[in-house]
């Protein structure tokens, strides 16, 4: 009973009222059609409540969503499809999807009587200006009687997630400095260091091409040897992303970090898609993936899945505590030669000399430079920003000035610019 009576609506709650009153004004005056009246009303709402409780409705709910990542500003479709699966019809139903408010407004929708074995489907859409992971569900359904006196609300159990990634801007392809190594393209030839073909001549195995025998390791060793081939080695590139808070000013999706984040995303997709090896490397050492030689996706990998990955990591990717780059100094010291493209903001002297030092030497480095300072204000760049553009140069780096608003695009197309510029230390973009 206890069950029954919570489950009673507004208009449930209504008519037990006035048939409690009815009868108690029946008992004092003495009408017995009042008191009947009386009965009625507070009988109909409680023999609702006890029919809907025990009736065995199974109703079985599901939800689709398309697709499970999404940029922002991007919209996603929820498809929600409720299944009675018991052989008795059901009476009005209240279909309630869970979503945050980052999403938009609650959906609720209203589905006429289904009948057995019958099947109804809705869908609606979802969209965000903020990246991140978003919950949706549970779905909860109504049930109520035809009178409308008693409502029962169950909750399914499963959710969905929805990942909100940066948005990301196509590149235009360009020629960046440092190509004459081979990081111009997804490929450079290499020799092999292990596989069929063997840093060292090998014996003659059945089946080898016979020019590829080696005759003077042949003549040494008294037995049929071939030679090493050349195979192809995919370029790698490094994508770095300062996160620290004490480097970004502001907030919201105009600020210089969220312009960092979607510059880093962009950079990733456009080198995936030709044919590098590449890895995300945040101020705090940590790389992504983390399973392939030296945190690269490597050549085995899907490079779907790799870009899938660092998207998912650069969704939910928030500021450090870190007061510096040393971390990641530590991870890039000693690797090999390779594109690096950095993202960064605020640099005091100190975090300026580390940064310079981090450019590989052989290989191709690229800094965008962001100052909160400027980005809050809407200003010129200042003359401190200048003064760490100028250092970075002098280390090698194609160093560049974020203004604020500025699409990557054109800053990416000004980088290749720089290559065919005179080799002075002061030029700008720092080509050597």
């Amino acid at each position: 009973m206890r069950a029954a009576l919570s489950g009673l609506t507004t208009r449930g709650r209504s008519f037990l009222a006035a048939g409690i009153a009815a009868g108690a004004c029946a008992y004092v005056l003495g009408q017995a059609d009042l008191l009947r009246v009386g009965l009625l009303l507070a009988v109909l709402p409680l023999v609702c409540a006890v029919v809907l409780h025990r009736t065995r409705h199974r109703v079985a709910g599901s939800r689709g969503l398309t697709p499970h990542r999404v940029e922002t500003g991007t919209e996603a479709r929820v498809h929600l499809r409720m299944d009675n699966i018991s052989r008795l019809p059901t009476g009005l139903l209240m279909l309630q999807d869970h979503v945050p408010y980052m999403l938009g407004p609650r959906p609720r929708f209203v589905l006429d009587r289904v009948e057995a074995g019958g099947r109804r489907e809705v869908s609606y859409r979802v969209r965000s200006d903020l990246r991140g992971r978003f919950a949706l569900g549970p779905l909860q359904l109504r049930l109520t009687d035809p009178f409308g006196m008693c409502e029962l609300t169950r909750s399914f159990s499963a959710y969905d997630m929805l990942t909100v990634v940066p948005r990301t801007e196509p590149l235009p392809p360009v020629t960046l400095s440092g190509e004459s190594a081979g990081y111009g393209e997804g490929h450079q030839r290499s020799l092999a260091l292990a596989g069929d073909d063997d840093i060292i001549p090998r014996a003659y195995r059945h089946g080898d091409d016979l020019r590829r025998v080696h005759w003077r390791s042949t003549a040494r060793y008294g037995e049929l040897m071939v030679r090493r081939e050349e195979q192809p080695q995919r370029a790698r590139c490094t994508v770095l992303l300062d996160t620290r808070a004490i480097a970004y000013e502001g907030g919201g999706p105009d600020s210089a970090f969220e312009w960092a984040v979607s510059g880093a995303a962009s950079v990733l997709v456009h080198m995936l898609e030709r044919g590098y090896s590449v890895r995300l490397l945040t101020d705090t050492g940590s790389t992504v993936p983390g399973d392939g030689a030296e945190g690269f996706a490597g050549s085995g990998q899907n490079a779907a899945d790799a870009a899938g990955l660092m998207m998912d990591t650069l969704a939910v990717v928030e500021h450090s505590d870190g007061a510096g780059l040393s971390r990641a100094h530590d991870v890039l010291r000693g690797g090999h030669e390779g594109l690096l493209v950095a993202f960064v903001g605020d640099l005091d002297e100190e975090q300026a000399a580390l940064a310079a030092r981090m450019r590989q030497r052989g290989g191709a480095a690229i800094a965008f430079l962001l100052d909160s300072g400027t980005w809050l204000t809407g200003g010129a760049v200042a003359g401190a920003v200048e003064d760490r553009l100028r250092r970075l140069r002098e280390a090698g780096w194609t160093a560049v000035a974020v203004p604020p608003g500025t699409r990557l695009a054109p800053l990416w197309q000004q980088t290749a610019g720089t290559r065919n510029q005179a080799p002075a230390a002061d030029t700008y973009g720092g080509w050597s």
